[in-house]
């Protein structure tokens, strides 16, 4: 199969590119195309054909997203309507990646698929949202993976800020404990997408690891996973402020996963185990 990866230089596209080394793959970064050109899209679709694009690149600084939102409009929400307007015009199939975000994320219980989403409370949430409307009414043959609390090699995330604040031996850390979700290894949504590349599923798939856990409780995990006595002290959202608010809840239900008989998405602890042990 020959597929091409957006965002192939970040976090989730570069475990994309190694787990997915089999097929033939087309990689490209923003240096090498910006998604949000349209004439390049389109080129690029018509000159190499890709049986399936797998579109991992966007704007994902979710507080910058408040300040630089002519950006994020033009990758999140535009980028993904050149993308569904190429795929649908050479015939591929369109895989994009999307997040909880979309939500509200003010629910007492997890999110599934087939629950209302409207772009949520921050600029991140509304042009990724608009990229999922331009997917569905643009590309018939698509699939759009939510993802949310993403950690792995190549990118800024959670882990490796907590395991690089332990390094500055503070006595103590203060985490938000009122903010709770599902932490997601890319190694997880690797494995997910390559299930679901063998299925011709069209629609919403949720793709966030089992289990929940507040910031708190993923920052103690982390230390306690590496044998790190860093204390950890829960706070509230409030006294930690951000430019762009934070879900209180961006847990997400896999009830497709489920319907497909695909096997479930794994424990978060468990992933968290395996990633430290290469990443220590």
């Amino acid at each position: 199969m020959k597929i091409w990866i957006t965002g192939a230089s970040g976090m989730l596209g570069t475990e994309l590119a190694s787990k997915l080394s089999s097929h033939d793959l087309l990689l490209t970064g923003r240096s090498d195309l910006d998604i949000s050109n349209e004439n390049a899209v389109l080129n690029f679709c018509k000159q190499n054909k890709p049986d399936t694009v797998i579109n991992s690149a966007a704007f994902t600084n979710v507080d910058a997203c408040e300040t630089e939102k002519d950006l994020a409009w033009m990758v999140n929400a535009w980028g993904c309507r050149n993308l569904a307007l190429a795929c649908s015009t050479v015939g591929s199939r369109l895989i994009s990646i999307s997040t909880d975000y979309v939500f509200e994320g003010d629910s007492s219980r997890p999110y599934h698929e087939f629950d209302v989403a409207n772009g949520g409370k921050t600029v991140y949430g509304q042009t990724k949202f608009a990229g999922e409307q331009f997917i569905r009414q643009l590309c018939p043959n698509h699939l759009i993976v939510r993802i949310a609390w993403l950690y792995g090699n190549n990118g800024k995330n959670f882990v490796d800020t907590m395991l690089s604040l332990a390094e500055k031996n503070l006595s103590e850390i203060k985490v938000v404990n009122d903010q709770i979700g599902n932490p997601t290894s890319t190694s997880a949504v690797t494995y997910l997408i390559k299930d679901l590349l063998r299925t011709d599923y069209k629609g919403v798939v949720h793709g966030t690891c089992e289990g929940s856990a507040t910031w708190y409780d993923f920052a103690k995990t982390i230390f306690e996973l590496s044998g790190l006595h860093q204390k950890v002290v829960p706070c509230t959202s409030k006294e930690f402020v951000r430019p762009a608010p934070r879900p209180s809840n961006s847990r997400l239900e896999k009830r497709v996963i489920q319907m497909l008989g695909l096997a479930p998405m794994p424990e978060w602890k468990e992933e968290l185990a395996k990633y430290l042990k290469t990443s220590i």
